[in-house]
């Protein structure tokens, strides 16, 4: 038994190593998701009866002086916050409970407010997602700087896209598509979510502009975390000499703005994936569940604090983009329900939003069922 703890409870082991970043990294998404819905929510007057983070039975709690329980629950996955008024599972009240309210627990009831505050109640999680991404984006480049490569070909790999497309050491990449690129990275934003598709690149060889066509493929590369991934890529390399790396620096305002600009990337290159994911184009591997998270929370632990904000920010972006996807139960699928009520001037039926309920709820389910089975026997 004794051999065990050092593997549990060292800096390397289980626990240390690997759950308590994971804990940390989802529970910091979680928390500032909620805590838009529930700052919103009190911003427009809305009653909240419980804050929690996990779910099942709670471990800890305490009432503030607004009535609100804030509690640690035991299943970490997951959060939630409850409004005044019952609300069913499609944030309905049934007629029952609302008879029940008092005069004042019904002024601050979700279900009775204007259709423009529970809409800015709901979006206000996802929206906090985008900003903590934004901030911690910012913080890193105000700190850090940004280190760039010049977009130029050290060497072409044999038998890949870009060598049967003619590229050759020494061409500078210009455009992509129609996209500026100014550094390396651009290049690879450009490339990497097109497996498959022929793309129309711009080089600069010997002072004068060349077109050439080339067709991305998937290859496997190893992450900064050392996670095998599959990238698109058309088989150029870059290197120090040729890339002349420097590294860019920035006002707190430009942090800001770098920060929003490559937020925008993320969310960019996140929405590409899922459209190419739905119609088969990606690698399902890709898609990983708490397992993967938890694995990649550990490694990047080891790599440093700045490696786990990093994660941090990655994972809330992510979250928030699939928080709004017109699908109930998440916030997307109660902004589609205000959507429709908005245009039809009176509430989508009880019945009509409890079929969509359910129907959605099974596809969530099943996806968090696709996403463990990945993580554990699919990959």
């Amino acid at each position: 038994m004794s051999d065990l703890l050092p593997a549990i409870f060292s800096t390397e082991g289980l626990l240390i190593g690997t759950i308590v970043p994971f804990l940390f990294v989802l529970t910091v998404v979680v928390f500032v998701h909620e805590l838009g819905h529930y700052l919103v929510g009190r911003w427009c007057g809305i009653g909240v009866t419980a804050f929690s983070i996990g779910f099942g039975p709670e471990l800890i709690g305490f009432n503030d002086r607004h009535g609100t329980r804030w509690k640690i629950c035991a299943v970490p996955l997951g959060g939630y916050v409850k409004f005044v008024g019952d609300m069913s599972v499609t944030s309905s009240p049934s007629g029952d409970v609302s008879s029940h309210l008092s005069e004042a627990d019904r002024r601050r009831a979700f279900h009775l407010q204007p259709i423009w505050k529970r809409a800015a109640t709901v979006v206000a999680g996802p929206l906090f997602n985008f900003l903590l991404t934004i901030a911690v984006f910012a913080v890193l480049f105000a700190m850090y700087g940004k280190t760039v490569l010049q977009p130029t070909v050290a060497e072409v790999r044999p038998d890949s896209p870009a060598a049967a497309a003619g590229f050759e050491p020494g061409d500078r990449f210009v455009s992509v598509d129609g996209g500026v690129v100014e550094t390396f990275a651009d290049l690879q934003r450009f490339v990497q979510g097109r497996a498959g598709d022929e793309l129309v690149f711009v080089v600069l060889r010997d002072g004068r502009e060349v077109t050439l066509r080339a067709t991305p493929e998937l290859v496997e590369q190893e992450d900064a975390l050392g996670n095998k991934i599959k990238v698109a890529a058309i088989g150029v390399i870059n290197n120090a000499e040729m890339g002349e790396p420097r590294v860019i620096t920035f006002t707190p305002a430009g942090a800001v703005v770098e920060a929003v600009r490559e937020t925008g990337h993320v969310v960019a290159r996140t929405g590409q994936f899922l459209k190419r994911f739905v119609v088969g184009r990606e690698d399902k591997c890709q898609l990983g569940g708490p397992v993967k998270i938890a694995d990649m929370a550990g490694r990047a632990a080891k790599l440093g604090f700045e490696w786990l904000v990093q994660l941090v920010a990655l994972l809330s972006v992510g979250i928030g983009i699939l928080n709004l996807l017109p699908i109930p139960p998440l916030d997307g699928g109660h902004l589609a329900f205000y959507g429709a009520e908005a245009v039809l001037r009176r509430p989508v039926s009880e019945r009509f939003m409890d079929a969509i309920y359910r129907v959605g709820m099974f596809l969530v389910l099943g996806f968090m069922v696709f996403v463990f089975w990945n993580d554990l026997f699919g990959c």
